[in-house]
Order: C-alpha cells, then sequence, then structure tokens
C-alpha cells in the first residue's frame, strides 16, 4: 500500500494490565506478573517488530499502572501522542487464570476503567486521517461515552478512506448483555474492510455453528472482502469476495510448539494479516496468497503461545519463518 500516509496502522482502544500467575510464594500465595495488554495494542507491537510505524488511540489513568504502560508501549516503537491520561479513572486491570492447556479466563476490573471513558473530545482526528488502516474491537463500544468517541473515529476513518479493520474479540462479563454485545459487534462488522473473527463469535453473531454458512449471512448484510475466521488449535479459515473474484482457503495449525498461554494469538494473527495487506496491497488475492497470508499469521500465533504476556514479547519475522520451515 504506497501512500505518503505518517502511519501504517492506528488502533483505538483498551490498554491494560493483564495479571498473570508466575509461581506462588514462600507463604503460599500466588505471585502475579504484570503484563501490559490490550487487544488493539497487542496488534499494534506485532506489527511495530514488523517493521511499521504504529500509533495507539486510548486512554489510562494517571497512576504507576498508566504510567508503566506508556513507557512499555513507547519503548517497542508504538506512538503515544493520542494516549491520554485520566485524574478521574484508573488504568483497567485483568486477572488472566490460565488453563494447562494455555486457554484462559478473565476477571476483569472495568467499571471505572479509563480505557471505558475515553470521551470523543480527546481523540486526534488528524491523526486518524494520516494513516492507512485504523483497528478497532468491540471493548471500545461497552459504554456510551468510549462508544460515541469509537463512532466518531470510525466515521472519521470512512470519510477519509482510510481502511477499517475489526476484530470483536468479545469478552463477554463486560457487556450490560450478550445482545447489547451482538448489537454492537455487528454495529463494528458493517463499518470495517477487514474482519477478523474467532469461530465461537461468528456462531453467536449468526446462529451458524457452520462456518461457511455463518460467512454466507454476514455477507448477505454487509459487503466485506476480507475475512478471516480463527480456529484455535484447528488453524484459520480466509474467505475472499470482491464481486469478480470468489475465494476460500483453510490452514492448519502449527502443532509442533509448547502452548503456555493464549494470550494475544488472535491479536498476532491480526496484526500478520495486517501486515501483508500493506505489503501488497488490498486488491489482487490468489489462492496463493491467502495460503501464505494465513500460514504466515498461524505461525506467528503459535509461536505467542509460547510465552506467558503478549505485548512486549510478540515474535519476529526470522522466528516466524524458522517455524514454517520447520514444518515443511
Amino acid at each position: 500500500m504506497k501512500s505518503q500516509k505518517e502511519f501504517d496502522v492506528i488502533a483505538l482502544g483498551e490498554l491494560l494490565i493483564d495479571f498473570t500467575q508466575n509461581g506462588i510464594s514462600n507463604c503460599g500465595n500466588w505471585l502475579m506478573e504484570a503484563n501490559p495488554g490490550g487487544a488493539p495494542c497487542n496488534v499494534l507491537a506485532m506489527l511495530s517488530k514488523l517493521g511499521h510505524k504504529t500509533s495507539f488511540i486510548g486512554q489510562v489513568g494517571n497512576d504507576m499502572f498508566g504510567k508503566m504502560l506508556k513507557e512499555r508501549v513507547s519503548s517497542i516503537g508504538i506512538d503515544v501522542q493520542n494516549l491520554v491520561f485520566s485524574d478521574e479513572y484508573n488504568t483497567t486491570l485483568a486477572f488472566v487464570h490460565t488453563a494447562p492447556d494455555g486457554d484462559r479466563d478473565f476477571s476483569f476490573y472495568r467499571k471505572t476503567g479509563a480505557d471505558a471513558f475515553l470521551s470523543k473530545d480527546k481523540i486526534n482526528a488528524e491523526l486518524i486521517k494520516n494513516t492507512k488502516i485504523l483497528h478497532y474491537g468491540s471493548l471500545s463500544m461497552t459504554n456510551k461515552t468510549v462508544n460515541e468517541a469509537t463512532e466518531f473515529a470510525l466515521q472519521t476513518a470512512k470519510e477519509n478512506k482510510i481502511l477499517l479493520s475489526f476484530d470483536p474479540n468479545l469478552r463477554k462479563p463486560l457487556w450490560n448483555s450478550i445482545e447489547e454485545a451482538k448489537e454492537r459487534i455487528c454495529y463494528g462488522i458493517s463499518m470495517c474492510n477487514i474482519l477478523k473473527i474467532a469461530e465461537e463469535e461468528l456462531e453467536l453473531i449468526t446462529d451458524e455453528q457452520n462456518i461457511e454458512k455463518g460467512i454466507e449471512k454476514i455477507r448477505q448484510k454487509y459487503s466485506i472482502p476480507l475475512i478471516t475466521v480463527t480456529k484455535g488449535k484447528h488453524g484459520s479459515d480466509c474467505f475472499y469476495a470482491d464481486g469478480k473474484t470468489e475465494l476460500k482457503m483453510s490452514v492448519p495449525t502449527f502443532s509442533n510448539v509448547k502452548t503456555i498461554d493464549t494470550t494475544g494469538a488472535g491479536d498476532t494473527f491480526c496484526a500478520c494479516i495486517l501486515h501483508e495487506i500493506l505489503e501488497n496491497g488490498y486488491k489482487n488475492f490468489t489462492q496463493d496468497r491467502l495460503t501464505k497470508l494465513l500460514t504466515f499469521a498461524n505461525a506467528a500465533a503459535s509461536l505467542i503461545t509460547t510465552k506467558k504476556g503478549a505485548l512486549c514479547v510478540m515474535p519476529n519475522k526470522q522466528e516466524i519463518e524458522e517455524l514454517m520451515d520447520s514444518a515443511k
């Protein structure tokens, strides 16, 4: 994507602390590690690792965690000029319980979390106009204040012909009702050009267990050329349709890694999809291109599951390519 824009990708949404258990103290108590997290910023972290210029729009508390997050995010190359500090709300915290297979349960402390109260007037519209892609999720739609800010950002991007990338990243405990979550996710889908969705989210939105039928239902309502579906340990699917060409592809995941924590796997996958589009454009997709796109994204997502946390431990391109080579 050749362009004079200053940034390749800007992401809007939550930036928080993921507390994960990392051992037991001498007194038998859990030792919790404070990992920087938040899906949209995880996406930027992977993109920055791949050499892209990125920027983050969000809000943290003017507290020890917020200051730490700004330092860590900026240290990995993400621009933070539109990261807002709140004196009224604290930085959002999430406590992550990891199962033996690496899967997770979350306990969120967010009712007064700063990211949920980012207001429309705090968003730099000129910054959005200066990017190739704007990425967002559904957690920035969970209450009135941040929902208005998100709608403003998306509308600004639409008016300026910025590509919009959406990953619902559904977290049911953060919604007042599942009906509200579905409605807001559908709004997010209606605005995007690039959709990355997990198979369980697709089923929730479409009431279809069959992925292809679910995609058909989405396409009946929304014109989204590129849709990718993540299936955890079963790999991923990709569907492309531009009115002339219709393609679909399924690629298995990499089983030759030891998964300890799946946090950030979907975000890493999503970032790799955006990386490929930035490198090769948003047109002229072929079956071979989709295969390479999914294989690279699956490899990166597999690698992030071998480490605790996500934002600060993203794999580099050489590590991804080495994993791909090992599976040949």
